[in-house]
């Protein structure tokens, strides 16, 4: 009876969650520059929604505005918003998987070197581009380099011992500073063009198009449904790789997958947006440590959290200066205090609640 009254409490939760997160949405959509009455808004993106299956009842509900405001929240606001929600909520997700899976409250989707990758791929693509008027996709080579970064870092623990979380963070380390000196020697031959290398590592979500969302939402959505799917397992292997075998769960197979799936995550959202810091660090604490450390609850509510907390950042860079700070420097002036209350109180955190 207890554990379906919980099971509720979750789920209005969640619910709760979600119609925030919506209600932030059309209020982020609102304002800025030109301003908008919320249900201008939303009868805006859903005429634009009508008109992909209907022209004519799409058309009727446009009528009323301007071809500028309608521009203004379908083609340069909703992108931007969608983004900040799937990568928000992505970034949760892909935190709340490698704490578990490493053990480590102080663990994010950054832990491994895949974000680290995932720079220097796109450091080289902004050079390319920069220097010899090459056509490299920044997006495409951020991901690349990312999922290679991932295959190295897994080799390497293969080779040291195996996938134990202690090898897995020591390889991290290890290929995240090759590539962190392969940024800065990138940096140095940028010279004066440094700046566009500089800004995309800072993270923002700033002109972010129809093709960022195509990219990052169906990642971020398919990896959070199958590591919700598996949740179950994720739970046992935090037994103990010993235990999780007697109850049928190979510990090593489970272990990998979810380092696939964070790591698909992670070089989704970083390849999209550049490095935003502290999200996957501070959600998945604030649901932990407040509500469950069960990860088929966990994972739902970090995605929501996650999309709420960056939307909420997102708005802060774009509305609070005069000029557009980029969220990853936000989000890591808020984050930097958190970490330092984690690592002061890090030994109540012991590996029981993992």
């Amino acid at each position: 009876m207890k554990q379906k009254l919980k099971q509720k409490n979750y789920i209005g939760f969640g619910v709760g969650l979600f119609l925030l997160l919506i209600m932030l949405a059309v209020f982020t959509l609102s304002v800025g520059a030109m301003k908008l009455p919320a249900h201008h808004t939303a009868q805006i993106v859903l005429g634009k929604l009508t008109a992909l299956g209907n022209a004519a009842a799409g058309e009727n509900l446009l009528t009323p505005f301007k071809a500028n405001e309608i521009a203004v929240i379908w083609e340069i606001r909703l992108p931007r918003v969608l983004c900040g929600m799937f990568i928000g909520g992505g970034l949760a997700v892909a935190g709340t998987v490698f704490q578990a899976i490493l053990r480590n409250p102080l663990a994010d989707p950054y832990t491994l070197g895949v974000s680290t990758g995932a720079a220097f791929g796109a450091s080289v693509a902004i050079l390319c581009n920069v220097l010899w008027a090459m056509v490299l996709p920044v997006t495409v080579c951020s991901m690349a380099t990312a999922l290679v970064t991932l295959a190295a870092v897994i080799a390497i623990a293969q080779k040291s011992g195996g996938l134990a979380s202690h090898n897995l963070i020591i390889s991290g380390i290890i290929v995240g500073s090759i590539l962190s000196s392969g940024i800065s020697f990138l940096k140095m031959m940028a010279g004066e063009n440094v700046s566009a290398i500089v800004f995309w590592l800072m993270g923002s979500l700033s002109s972010r198009q129809w093709s960022d969302v195509a990219i990052v939402a169906p990642i971020v959505t398919l990896c959070t449904l199958l590591a919700f799917y598996w949740g179950k397992d994720l739970d046992i292997m935090l037994l103990g790789d010993e235990t999780a075998l007697s109850l049928g769960v190979n510990a090593n197979r489970i272990r990998l997958l979810y380092l696939i799936l964070g790591a698909c995550i992670t070089a989704a959202c970083v390849s999209v947006s550049g490095i935003i810091g502290f999200i996957g660090l501070v959600v998945p604490h604030i649901l932990r440590f407040r509500f469950t450390p069960y990860n088929r609850v966990l994972i739902p509510l970090s995605a929501l959290v996650g999309a709420i907390l960056l939307c909420l950042a997102d708005n802060a860079s774009r509305l609070l200066c005069a000029g557009e700070i980029p969220v990853g420097v936000l989000t890591t002036l808020i984050g930097g205090p958190f970490f330092v209350y984690i690592f002061i109180r890090r030994k109540n955190y012991g590996s029981s609640s993992y």
